[in-house]
């Protein structure tokens, strides 16, 4: 029996697979549909200008996920504080909330407001915890929710916060109550601090992409054979097990053995249209049913070395279609060419074919330059040159009452194909960051090897990436 290994995907769970297998004696191919590694954590370079697609921070509790980033990329990671605020209503609001600040810029009324909110949700019987609105609403108060969750989280998903499940706020901001969020704006922070409020975090020189670039070269030096262009069109499975990966390119077919494993860090939903003989139709179905929105940044190069302190900014503000403007110098002096020059990214939520993902570049860049206008960080008569990136399906829709049930039938179908391991964010449907990923893939490659372990207790059982007092 072969013990050929195919992995789909060349993002960080992918990789993370790829590289992890390097004393295995198998033979592992990498399958990406894309002309670069990295997926959704690569870095976007425009003539010396370097870009995440979004912020990717490198900061994790998981101390097998900080060793393999630093076994990787050794001393080119940079210690970087956080500074990000929120804008909203034209004013800016420092992340994590200061009580002075807030206190100025809402004003003594909207403030007491606020807090009588906060204190009648605190004492009042809790109501369903069923939507993100409902989970907010019961933590923090009905006012808090409405000037600091729900434009900025109906601008991600392109939903009433009613119509999202509270699945996303518990897994991303579980340990966060109004209590600890108070004592971190006095600055009477606890031992065991608030999760999401991190000061500081690494990030790679070149931008994260470096370390994803730099980790597939080393599982190639290895062995691993990476090919590119190459999406993973059909996998043939029988007698309970996934046999051959047929992968389309612009050379036609290919057959990879996969008997060894079939990693698959695809979309879900296409993991499951793509199985031959096909799953039965409700599976089909339900596969249909899951939904993604994607984000198309758009990048303003800046003739000026300096435009404000953040490394991002949170745009909570309905008035802008922005939803978040990253300052890529900040994050590290070697995102830009010239330090003369900086580079700022706009942040816009869609999905696939909507009227925003449809736009074409020059559309795009003027609506970026309005946004950064309207916001008055810097005068927009700075801008000299722009690039767009588009991700298409960069974050899983937890939709209410649907996507639980859906994703359910399609484990269980999943789980028969006894050498077929979904991973990453993508791969398992949930809203990961890049460490639950890459312990998606190493929990699978232990299970592979005959370990009893379970790659979807990842982001389950952990806490949430960015708490204070976790390993770095």
């Amino acid at each position: 029996m072969s013990e050929d290994v195919v992995i789909i995907g060349a993002g960080p769970a992918g990789l993370a697979a790829a590289y992890e297998m390097r004393d295995e004696p198998r033979c592992v191919t990498v399958l990406e549909r894309d002309v670069v590694v990295g997926g959704l954590a690569r870095t976007e370079q425009y003539k010396g200008f370097r870009c995440d697609i979004g912020g990717h921070r490198f900061f994790t509790k998981s101390g097998y996920v900080d060793s393999l980033w630093r076994e990787v990329l050794g001393s080119d990671f940079l210690r970087r504080p956080r500074m990000s605020r929120i804008y909203y209503g034209g004013k800016f609001y420092s992340y994590p909330l200061k009580v002075s600040n807030v206190l100025w810029n809402l004003g003594l009324l909207r403030s007491a407001a606020v807090c009588a909110s906060l204190l009648a949700a605190k004492l009042k019987f809790r109501k369903s915890d069923d939507t993100f609105e409902d989970w907010v609403s019961n933590r923090f108060g009905r006012k808090l929710y409405e000037t600091f969750f729900r434009t900025y989280t109906e601008k991600i998903w392109g939903m009433s916060c009613r119509q999202l499940s509270s699945d996303w706020a518990a897994q991303r901001i579980r340990n966060l109550s109004a209590a600890k969020a108070i004592l971190n704006a006095l600055g009477l922070k606890r031992k065991r601090s608030v999760a999401s409020l991190i000061e500081k975090f690494d990030y790679p020189a070149l931008g994260p992409g470096q370390m994803y670039e730099r980790m597939a070269s080393l599982a190639v030096k290895n062995g691993a054979e990476i090919l590119l262009s190459r999406k993973a069109a059909r996998i043939l499975t029988s007698d309970d097990l996934a046999r051959t990966v047929v992968s389309e390119g612009a050379d036609g077919e290919m057959e990879h053995s996969c008997v060894g494993g079939c990693f698959s860090s695809m979309p879900l939903d296409e993991l499951v249209m793509s199985l031959s003989p096909p799953p039965p139709p409700e599976v089909l179905a339900s596969a249909g049913k899951l939904s993604y929105r994607s984000i198309v940044t758009v990048n303003l190069m800046l003739d000026q070395p300096y435009v404000a302190p953040d490394t991002w900014i949170y745009i909570h503000d309905k008035n802008i279609r922005a939803g978040r403007m990253q300052l890529y110098k900040n994050w590290s002096p070697q995102m830009v060419p010239d330090p003369s020059k900086s580079v700022i990214g706009m942040e816009y939520f869609c999905t696939v074919g909507d009227q925003l993902w449809r736009m074409d570049d020059r559309e795009l860049t003027a609506m970026a330059v309005e946004d950064l206008k309207t916001i008055g960080l810097v005068g927009t008569d700075s801008v000299f040159d722009s690039f767009t990136a588009r991700y298409p399906k960069a974050y899983p829709v937890y939709r209410t009452n649907q996507y639980k049930q859906h994703l359910q039938r399609i484990r269980k179908y999943l789980a028969t194909i006894k050498n077929l391991y979904p991973i990453g964010r993508y791969g398992q449907f949930r809203y990961n960051n890049m460490d639950h990923s890459i312990l998606t893939a190493h929990y699978s490659v232990m299970r592979m090897k005959g370990e009893n372990v379970d790659p979807w207790s990842v982001n389950v059982e952990q806490e949430h990436i960015e708490e204070v007092g976790a390993r770095r």
